[in-house]
């Protein structure tokens, strides 16, 4: 009596990263929706025509990642970041606006969003960017977060005393490497700076994040300007 063959074991399906989309504007929502829905790794689950329903999506679909305009009617993107960061386990926060130097989008970095994309970014640099974020990276280029945060930052105090007692917990290293980062220095430029290897600097980064109870580098760039380690203008 023949064996019965044994039947095929099936390929999994590769998960895929769930996307919502908020914007205002429904053409907007159309051409990214097309650019994500395009990758065998990503898919739209949803989307969103203002903040609150941004909200109510996140807790209705569990998406990975929300790509949020900022400015919108009723309840605006930054007031739906703030919302959404201050969540545990929430989503990752793409900010989607039409400027590369905006206030709001600045102010949503600032209340936790993870990068920061331009409305007419080619589409190769969209998946980047999207890509990157669901990896856990922060997608600031690191010149245009000097320009948010020296913009953005003229009208603050020049230091902010609860800040300012915080650096004591750096080594003089660290704080050299704090200050190049603020500057706009990516991990290469600072690593010749200061002549030591990439790794070594990763390393300080890593720590100093970790001493400040910092998210990421943009958060760091902004308590360095905030704490009076770095100013304007230097």
């Amino acid at each position: 009596m023949t064996d019965p063959t044994p039947a095929p074991t099936p390929t999994p399906t590769p998960s895929r990263s769930r996307v919502l989309i908020c914007d205002d504007q429904e053409l907007i929502r159309i051409g990214l929706r097309m650019v994500v829905d395009s990758q065998p790794d990503l898919t739209v689950v949803g989307e969103a025509a203002d903040g609150g329903a941004a909200i109510a999506g996140v807790a209705a679909l569990e998406p990975d990642l929300v790509l949020m305009d900022v400015r919108m009617p009723g309840l605006d993107g930054l007031a739906a970041t703030e919302h959404l960061c201050a969540q545990p386990h929430g989503p990752r926060i793409l900010v989607v606006t039409t400027f590369d130097l905006d206030e709001y989008a600045y102010a949503a970095l600032r209340a936790g969003a993870n990068g920061f994309l331009v409305k007419d970014a080619p589409a190769e640099e969209i998946l980047v960017t999207v890509r990157a974020v669901l990896r856990g990276e922060v997608m600031v280029a690191p010149s245009l977060t000097r320009r948010l945060v020296e913009r953005f930052v003229l009208h603050a105090p020049a230091s902010v005393p609860a800040q300012r007692s915080r650096l004591a917990a750096l080594t003089e290293r660290e704080r050299e490497v704090l200050a190049l980062v603020a500057r706009g220095l990516a991990n290469g430029e600072i690593a010749d700076s200061l002549f030591v290897g990439e790794t070594t600097v990763k390393t300080h980064l890593g720590r100093i994040l970790t001493k400040l109870g910092l998210r990421d580098r943009i958060h760091a760039v902004i308590f360095a300007y905030e704490s009076g380690l770095v100013r304007v203008g230097d």
